[in-house]
């Protein structure tokens, strides 16, 4: 498995980072003016999750596409071209007023990103070594999180003040800020380029092997639980602006403000869990820990209906926020470890397709219940259906965990050498042992497209 030789590019790693919190909070900026639109506006839970379906079907439709393209074309050009158009199609969203344009502007949005996630979350472990993957992904996660902090809080005031226009023409001009990034960034993948050779010149290298997801029993249990747990508590996505603005009595302001607090959580989350990622080097463990901290998510979702007020809620998703962050963490770092430089761009594509297409369900159930029953109850059902999956998904976790090959010990590069491979890689014909080892926000690894509960 490749990562950057000799030190790592940490001016790289800044330039990504800076332009995906413009980027994500532009994004967010414009998802919660919209929402807050069209409750405003007396649209029902089916209105908010067709939107957030035509955000989201693109991410499922197009990942097997986007991800070879990933691998195969160069990153800047697919960075620049997705960038550009993005920003056009937001610049038209501005001004559009019928609601099938504003849904076909939103799928053209979303086409943009299943282009540019995978894109960016293969760049960022080739800019670094092994060793210090944690860290890249812990700022790559605190950028997506800062920028998703402040998206929420100012489309709460933009909107309340000036309307939807001005919050999206600033997200249209957020996606100038990833063109910039994308023509200074120097590390590259795809087109003419090879992958750099997990080992020094002059030393021997196991033959490459053929990579299928499905080969890797480890990574398969990691996307199949946070898909069922995303499809079980996805509907909190639909239901929240409810929950916060008719039944908890609170203002557009209060709203922005309170899920703010989940991405403030994930922000620490992120930095308290890369270190405990870092010295996590047996996989497993680093499985294990994930599910963890996902049963910890759905737990806090579900104390959170029990909230009286929108103020009490801010504690309640700041500590779910805290697993989230830790989560996204955690498969950034597993993904990456074990599959190889040149797949990175389908595992990822795969990794947000399976989850964006988990929020689908999710989002289809939260309208279709918001019709029957009261947000707070759907509430605590989303909670309590988290944890189900967690408990039914144990089981293939175990086996996934006794599954895995044992180390292959090969010897330790120096400094000055290829960087050793991570612990428990698939790269190169198997995993690596620890002492061997001297990691795409997702994204990142690519970390999770959209967060638990978010707006």
């Amino acid at each position: 498995m490749s990562f950057a030789y000799g030190r790592s590019r940490w001016s790289d790693v800044w330039l990504v980072t800076g332009s995906r919190a413009v980027s994500t909070c532009g994004d967010f900026l414009a998802a919660t003016a919209l929402t807050l639109a069209l409750q405003s506006a007396g649209a029902g839970g089916l209105a908010v999750s067709g939107l957030m379906l035509a955000a989201t079907a693109p991410l499922v439709a197009l990942a097997p596409l986007t991800g070879r393209l990933a691998d195969r074309v160069d990153s800047r050009l697919l960075l620049v071209v997705a960038g550009l158009g993005q920003a056009a199609a937001c610049l038209a969203l501005a001004y559009a007023s019928h609601p099938a344009l504003v849904i076909a502007l939103v799928a053209l949005l979303a086409s943009g990103l299943a282009v540019t996630q995978p894109v960016l979350s293969a760049l960022v472990p080739a800019m670094v070594r092994a060793e210090d993957l944690p860290r890249a992904a812990a700022l790559n996660q605190t950028a997506g999180t800062l920028g998703a902090l402040a998206g929420p809080a100012l489309a709460g005031v933009l909107v309340g003040g000036f309307g939807t226009r001005l919050p999206l023409l600033l997200d249209a001009a957020s996606y100038l800020a990833l063109v910039a990034a994308a023509l200074l960034i120097r590390t590259r993948r795809g087109g003419s380029r090879r992958p750099a050779p997990a080992t020094a010149p002059g030393t021997s290298a196991a033959p490459a092997v053929a990579w299928r997801l499905r080969s890797d029993p480890m990574l398969v249990a990691m996307i199949v639980t946070i898909a069922g747990v995303i499809a079980a508590v996805g509907a909190i996505n639909v239901v929240e602006v409810f929950f916060i603005r008719e039944t908890l009595h609170s203002s557009t302001t209060m709203y922005g403000l309170v899920t703010g607090s989940w991405t403030l959580g994930i922000l620490v989350g992120a930095w308290l869990f890369a270190r405990l990622a870092r010295r996590l080097v047996d996989d497993r463990r680093l499985l294990v820990g994930y599910l963890v901290l996902l049963a910890g998510c759905c737990l806090m979702i579900l104390l959170s209906a029990a909230v009286p007020s929108a103020l009490l809620l801010v504690p309640v998703w700041l500590l779910g926020g805290v697993g989230n962050g830790g989560a996204n963490v955690f498969d950034n770092v597993l993904l990456a470890r074990r599959v190889p430089e040149a797949n990175r761009g389908r595992a990822y594509a795969a990794l947000g397709g399976s989850v964006q297409g988990a929020s689908m369900v999710g989002f289809l159930l939260g309208g279709l219940l918001l019709e029957a029953a009261a947000p707070r109850s759907l509430v605590a059902g989303c909670g309590v259906a988290g944890l189900l999956v967690i408990a039914l998904v144990v089981p293939s976790v175990t086996r996934a965990v006794r599954a895995a090959r044992a180390p292959v010990r090969v010897p330790a590069a120096g400094p000055a050498e290829a960087p050793a491979l991570r612990p428990g890689s698939m790269a190169e014909g198997g995993p690596v042992d620890p002492a061997a080892s001297g990691p795409r926000q997702v994204a990142a690894g690519a970390e999770l497209a959209t967060h638990l509960p978010s707006p």
